[in-house]
């Protein structure tokens, strides 16, 4: 049986990493607030993995799906951002890591130099 794959283009070096800004390991405390579909306001304090200027990657137990619209909130800073996932891990024992974008994102957000 013959089975039909996939090619693989390599793409030149423009198109090899997409990411704005400087990326930091960094745990920084964050609460996550969104409504859930039963109307009810979900608040989730956590800590971020990886920051830039532009969003953070996060672990929370809770699944959440693509695009999925929420308040970011520094803790440290006390600062908040609206916010979207960008992108979803696979589950790991400590929950779901999860790309987050702010929309309007102020470039000290973080309170760190990036």
């Amino acid at each position: 049986m013959q089975v039909k794959t996939r090619e693989h283009k390599v793409m030149g070096e423009r198109y090899g990493d997409k990411r704005r800004g400087r990326r930091m390991n960094s745990r920084v405390p964050v609460r996550l607030e969104w409504d859930a579909d039963t109307g009810k306001r979900i608040s989730v304090e956590a800590h971020t993995r990886v920051v830039n200027p532009y969003g953070c990657m996060v672990v929370l137990q809770q699944e959440l799906q693509l695009e999925h619209r929420l308040a970011l909130t520094n803790l440290a800073t006390e600062t908040s951002n609206a916010a979207v996932v960008v992108w979803r891990g696979v589950p790991r024992p400590d929950g779901w890591e999860y790309g987050v974008e702010l929309v309007a994102p102020e470039m000290d957000f973080w309170g760190l130099e990036l």
